[in-house]
């Protein structure tokens, strides 16, 4: 079971402060979706939203085409698990799988038990008592044994070791590949998961400033290096990232597709065109604003 999910003109705020600034998106569902975002950008309110803890202030948003704020029949099926546990400090780590089991209409028991012995997650003690590991190991067993048709992870994993990371990768793609459902991703650690996402979002200031396939948007990278006066050549017209120097030759690095006339005309004018990875697009596209507050 797949469920789409669609913004339109979506606005949340407190107070003074606009999160989520008219925001419109259509995820398609049965798709693993990258959310990117420096911090203030309004990622965790965007999912907030989509998920039913946060009732838009204007626009909407749904869920399989129904509205989630206070539709039992949507929320559960929505699992949106954050770098915290949403639960009591003194609560059981076994009370609260107790209770995502009873409340999670596609909780995979089997599967659970054998996250917990990977993950090393100590059922026993109080969710207060575990490490920033530990509380990271039950976000991401509640998340993947939901089984939820919307699964959502906001930096759920961020307490984790290396190995713990990687681990959690492995079995988010074997567990959607055997289980397909609509994931949703946030991340700051673009480069150690980036491989996974089918399409990226990224926000910035409440705004939705690209959403493609990961392979679209990663093409409209290009580092084109060579004599400074070739490169400026070639880049007018495109829209300038960036640009760095070195005697007399420059490397400049521009957003949008490039046509094979294009491409043809780099090589007779000896210059090289390079890929631009994810995360170094996203920098570029979000580095132009003011601090997060």
């Amino acid at each position: 079971m797949t469920l789409a999910i669609e913004a339109d003109g979506l606005t949340l705020r407190y107070g003074d402060t606009v999160a989520v600034d008219h925001l419109s998106l259509r995820l398609d569902g049965g798709k693993i979706y990258g959310l990117l975002g420096r911090n203030g950008s309004g990622k965790t309110s965007l999912l907030a939203a989509i998920s039913a803890f946060r009732r838009a202030t204007s626009g909407t948003v749904t869920v399989g085409g129904a509205v989630p704020f206070e539709n039992a029949a949507i929320t559960r099926q929505i699992c949106f698990v954050r770098d915290r546990v949403d639960a009591q400090d003194q609560d059981r780590v076994r009370c609260v799988l107790q209770l995502a089991r009873r409340l999670r209409p596609n909780w995979d028991q089997g599967y659970a038990d054998r996250l917990i012995k990977r993950f090393d997650l100590q059922v026993n003690k109080r969710v207060g008592a575990l490490s920033r590991g530990g509380k990271s190991a039950l976000s991401v067993v509640l998340g993947l044994a939901s089984r939820a048709p919307v699964t959502i992870f906001d930096e759920a994993y961020l307490g984790m070791d290396a190995p713990s990371r990687y681990a959690f990768y492995e079995e988010l793609l074997d567990d959607y590949i055997a289980n397909p459902r609509t994931v949703i991703v946030s991340t700051h650690l673009i480069e150690e998961v980036d491989k996974l996402f089918e399409e990226v979002m990224i926000i910035d200031r409440g705004r939705l400033v690209a959403h493609e396939e990961t392979d679209t948007l990663r093409s409209r990278g290009v580092t084109v290096t060579g004599p400074s006066a070739a490169v400026d050549r070639f880049v007018a017209g495109h829209t300038l990232l960036g640009e760095q120097r070195l005697g007399g030759t420059k490397a400049a690095t521009i957003y949008g597709e490039l046509s094979d006339g294009d491409r043809a005309g780099a090589r007779s004018a000896g210059l090289e065109l390079g890929p631009m990875g994810l995360q170094e697009l996203f920098v570029h596209l979000t580095k132009d604003r003011e601090p997060a507050r």
